[in-house]
This record gives C-alpha cells, sequence and structure tokens, in this order.
C-alpha cells in the first residue's frame, strides 16, 4: 500500500504538502540519530562550523563529535591556523562582549 503526499492533504489531515513534508523531516530527525550525525558531518565538512555547533546539529557531546569525525576521517579544525586568524576570533570575541 502506498500513500502520497497528496492523500495526507486532501484527507484533512495535513493543510498543505509542505505541512507534511515538514512534518515528516521532523519526525526523521527525531527518530533517526544517524540523519543527525550524517548532517552535522556533512556540515562540518562543507562549511565554517565548530565542532561544537557540529555535535549541537547531531546531538552528542563535543568529546563524541570529535571521536566521530575521527572514525571518518574528517580533519579536526582546532584553534586559528594563522596569526590572522586567531587576531580575527579575537575581534569576533570582544565585538561580541560589548
Amino acid at each position: 500500500m502506498s500513500v502520497n503526499i497528496q492523500d495526507l492533504v486532501d484527507a484533512g489531515i495535513y493543510p498543505d504538502a509542505d505541512a507534511v513534508v515538514r512534518e515528516a523531516l521532523r519526525v526523521l530527525w527525531q527518530e533517526r540519530p544517524g540523519v543527525r550525525i550524517d548532517v552535522a558531518v556533512f556540515r562540518y565538512i562543507n562549511e565554517p562550523i565548530s565542532i561544537a555547533k557540529a555535535a549541537a546539529i547531531a546531538g552528542v557531546s563535543f568529546d563524541r563529535m570529535k571521536d566521530i569525525l575521527a572514525e571518518r576521517g574528517v580533519e579536526l579544525r582546532l584553534g586559528p591556523k594563522t596569526v590572522e586568524e586567531a587576531r580575527q576570533e579575537l575581534d569576533v570575541i570582544r565585538r561580541m562582549q560589548t
């Protein structure tokens, strides 16, 4: 038996297709922790997010996220690589404090 998005809308269960998709993604996110981890790893590799941010996305601790990244062969970005990056981070921190 197959149900499609429009069936759920036509039955009055959801107001529109977007609502069906949002609910499906919410349930997927809650019920499949591996999906959260895969998304966190993908974003860590492809975006300038921190390990802490990746851990929050994945729903795991900072240390566990480091382990997951290492297990998958992802190079960890720990701290600035250059003096200029360190200065930029310091500037950001100073601006956040004001």
